[in-house]
């Protein structure tokens, strides 16, 4: 696990190569753009103050400095969905992890974007994977004395630049809520609790909305929900926020998919490995799907009808497909390489880069910003070996906000240090 490798050190940053003001241009390349202008072959990318000053055919500015990509292609830099990076450093040092809380003030007020560490060991070894954005969410951190905790929190889309730079780029992006087993078990061990529960919660929720005053006014105990944790649900239930819903099977999505429709809420599924059976009725919901790509093997009865296909069949039917992080692996590295077998399962490989790019920056909101290879936008861009589904490939150039990233971590400077021995020194 990468946070074990981490365990002999602290945080580890790398800052920029460069400047803001540095004009590049990246010529003679092979530019999957995941925007209106497609596939760009021969092209030429140029970053001018940090953004995307032209893309396609034309001559290179005076005095740009030119990386000639002659063989390889550029695509927009990945973004790791569900990732705890910037918030985790050793998983068995709890002082280290900042991922969720035990306090029983705080549900769905809990706010992963006060935890971001822009200094995170992780952040350039996510960097050297061709990651340079992350959905950062909160996990529940279980405690059987609490029988409220159905939401998680609240996360935040993060740029990978490290050091000194504000590493938010949109907080309070989305709410996390447990459903499926793991709801059960904080409703009391039933879903038919969990379902009941959730809607008292979200009618609370409406009541506080329309007469603040009153809940100063009546007794606390008038209200199942905490004041803070009531203000935080409040754009969730009126459609503003994406609620993120962990759920599996397809009996508990098909309950989803008639929640956010009868209490208008705008959800996303999280997890939803039998989410195949139910494709045309999440298609029509205009609901997205976020999910481990490589699930096949089912973790509990909820997972029994994993299976590979699971993306392809999904994407076939219209529905929105993000490629995750996995569980138990930080640094959005392996993402990709589940892009790559979903491929060699059905899913088309345009559908595969776009989950990894452009489908994430949509479903949270920062798509005038990056996902995509554009002008105007941020210049967020990796220039890859080959394939960057293939496990072969590397990335040889990554830029976060225009500012070329060094390829090197805490990792590699350590398999630097020690690696060569010289026996007559010894």
């Amino acid at each position: 696990m990468i946070r074990i490798l981490l365990a002999t050190t602290a945080a580890f940053a790398l800052g920029g190569v460069g400047a803001h003001a540095e004009t590049v241009a990246i010529t003679h390349a092979h530019v999957l753009t995941m925007g209106k202008a497609g596939d760009l072959t021969d092209a030429t990318v140029v970053i001018r103050d940090g953004m995307i000053a032209s893309v396609g055919a034309g001559p290179t500015p005076a005095g740009a400095r030119v990386i000639d990509a002659t063989g390889a292609i550029v695509t927009p830099g990945l973004i790791s969905a569900s990732d705890p990076i910037s918030t985790v450093e050793i998983e068995g040092v709890e002082a280290t992890v900042d991922t969720g809380t035990r306090n029983d003030r705080l549900s769905a007020a809990f706010d992963i974007q006060y935890a971001v560490n822009p200094d995170s060991a992780l952040i350039p070894v996510a960097r050297m994977g061709g990651v340079t954005e992350a959905l950062v969410l909160p996990e529940m951190e279980r405690d059987k004395s609490r029988r409220d905790m159905f939401f998680a929190g609240q996360g935040a889309v993060i740029h990978l630049q490290g050091g000194a730079a504000d590493p938010i780029r949109k907080a309070q992006a989305a709410m996390v809520l447990d459903m499926g087993e793991e709801g059960a078990g904080e409703a009391g061990g039933s879903r038919a609790a969990e379902y009941v529960l959730l809607r008292a919660m979200l009618a609370e929720v409406r009541r506080y909305s329309a007469n603040r005053a009153a809940y100063f006014k009546e007794a606390v105990d008038g209200y199942n929900l905490r004041r803070e944790d009531m203000e935080a649900l409040i754009p969730v239930v009126e459609g503003r926020m994406p609620l993120i819903v962990g759920v599996h099977r397809a009996a508990d999505i098909r309950q989803v998919l008639r929640l956010a429709r009868e209490e208008k809420l705008h959800v996303i599924l999280d997890g939803a490995e039998e989410g195949w059976r139910l494709a045309p009725e999440i298609a029509a919901a205009g609901v997205p799907v976020m999910m481990n790509a490589a699930a096949d093997l089912p973790s509990s009865f909820e997972q029994l009808g994993s299976t590979l296909e699971n993306a392809a069949r999904l994407n076939a039917a219209g529905v929105t497909v993000i490629i995750d992080n996995p569980p138990l692996f930080e640094g959005g590295r392996t993402p990709r390489f589940d892009a790559g077998r979903a491929v060699a399962h059905g899913l088309p490989y345009g559908a595969a880069l776009a989950a990894l790019t452009i489908n994430p920056a949509k479903v949270f909101g920062v798509a005038d910003r990056i996902g995509s290879v554009e002008v105007g936008k941020d210049a967020d861009l990796v220039v890859w070996s080959g394939d960057p589904l293939e496990t072969s490939s590397a990335p040889t150039a990554v830029f976060v906000k225009g500012v070329q990233m060094p390829l090197r971590s805490r990792d590699t400077e350590l398999r630097d240090r020690y690696l060569p021995l010289d026996t007559a020194a010894r």
